[in-house]
């Protein structure tokens, strides 16, 4: 059984050190800004658990009408076993009634890591999300959204960006044509 509740402070080592692991350098943002937005509450951060061990971490940034699932990881021993899955469907449940989305690495560029963005991108498509159509240079980094409730276009989605991040961040997000 998966489940999920708000991090806790005894959670923050676990979730640090997967974090360090899930994602590439040039996609983390310093821990410590996640762990003052989720303190300030524009955003939340969240534990993962299956049959009661830690399994991963879901960190999303909260708009009153949006919500951007800005982290997702489980541990690599219980990937492909359900628990990303059924993870997604709490969040989506925990946020209903407002729109959901994901940046994801573009599957649409060369890269070597090809194969792993788009098993990426499917494994969010088959948990009900659709592709939006719109892409964004983040940081120098070329992003894709998905979503399920919403459709963000460009100007939208760095909009996100300049009211729940600041307004420097969104001057990082560029728009690919």
């Amino acid at each position: 059984m998966t489940t999920m509740t708000k991090a806790r402070l005894r959670d923050i080592p676990q979730l640090f050190a997967l974090y360090r692991t899930a994602f590439p350098r040039s996609e983390r943002k310093p821990f410590g800004i996640i762990l003052r937005m989720a303190r300030e509450g524009r955003a939340d951060l969240w534990t993962i658990r299956h049959r009661g061990r830690f399994a991963g971490l879901a960190a999303t940034v909260n708009g009153p009408d949006i919500v951007l699932l800005d982290y997702f990881a489980v541990k690599r021993s219980l990937r492909g076993r359900g628990v990303g899955s059924a993870a997604l469907m709490q969040l989506e449940k925990q946020y209903a009634g407002r729109g959901f989305f994901v940046e994801i690495e573009s599957t649409l560029e060369e890269a070597d890591n090809r194969d792993q963005r788009q098993k990426r991108k499917e494994f969010y498509v088959n948990c009900g999300m659709v592709p939006m159509n719109t892409e964004a240079d983040v940081f120098g980094v070329r992003m894709e959204l998905l979503g399920i409730r919403c459709r963000l276009d460009f100007e939208d989605y760095r909009g996100f960006y300049r009211e729940h991040y600041s307004p420097w961040a969104a001057e990082h997000i560029k728009e690919v044509l």
